[in-house]
């Protein structure tokens, strides 16, 4: 998208009643969901302008609610917004990246030890259940899928972890990865490489060898590292 414009209020920004005031809520956070998920997905691009206006009637949504989304993901460093001269999705930087893996994987392996040590045997069926729907995914090569289901099988071990603050993190941590994982993802080989490696993770919880399931993750995200390195 081009013509990236100042951002500015508009009439919709004045004091509404009770019930618009919540339809106001919902339209931000509708936005909002909507805007993430075509920056995570690429669809708009890493260091391409964002036209406000353009975006609005792209989604359908007012130009107040998609003016506040835009300021929630600059909070979240998903956009940059430059005063008088417009909006800019955030570029790709493999340092960055490999920070946050850094961080992830000393942080993985901590929410792993504990999930093996606490989890339920329905959290690990829950585990099993999600992963079970990737090769159908692979099969399509239906990479938003396979994002998705990604965060939810790590979303559903950081329950298992029976730890919320750690699960918070990690959940950050992935949202902000996001990205390159849908790069990541673009290649076949590898699709079908993250189904064996969360089958591994799996297989070693159920066995409560912590162990096996350190090194699980261990190599689970080593890969994802070496795959961003020889796809950015």
């Amino acid at each position: 998208m081009s013509n990236p414009i100042r951002l500015v209020g508009s009439a919709e920004d004045t004091a509404a009643p009770a019930p618009r005031a919540a339809s106001g809520a919902a339209l931000r956070e509708q936005a909002y969901a909507e805007i993430k998920q075509r920056i995570i997905s690429c669809e708009f691009r890493p260091g391409e302008p964002l036209n406000e206006a353009q975006v609005s009637a792209l989604l359908g949504i007012g130009r107040t609610p998609v003016h506040q989304a835009l300021h929630r993901l600059e909070v979240e460093g998903l956009v940059s917004i430059m005063p008088r001269k417009g909006v800019l999705v955030t570029p790709l930087s493999l340092n960055e990246v490999l920070d946050m893996i850094e961080v992830r994987a000393t942080n993985e392996m901590l929410c792993a030890t504990l999930a093996a040590e606490r989890a339920h045997e329905s959290d690990l069926k829950a585990m099993r259940e999600i992963v079970d729907r990737s090769p159908e995914l692979i099969a399509r090569r239906d990479i938003a899928g396979l994002a998705a289901l990604d965060l939810k099988f790590h979303t559903a071990m950081s329950a298992a972890s029976r730890n919320r603050v750690l699960a918070d993190l990690l959940r950050s941590l992935h949202e902000k990865q996001a990205r390159f994982w849908f790069l990541s993802l673009s290649d076949p080989q590898h699709l079908e490489n993250v189904y064996q490696e969360h089958l591994a993770i799996i297989d070693a919880l159920a066995r409560r060898d912590i162990p096996a399931v350190r090194e699980a993750i261990r190599e689970h995200i080593d890969e994802f590292r070496k795959n961003i390195i020889r796809t950015i």
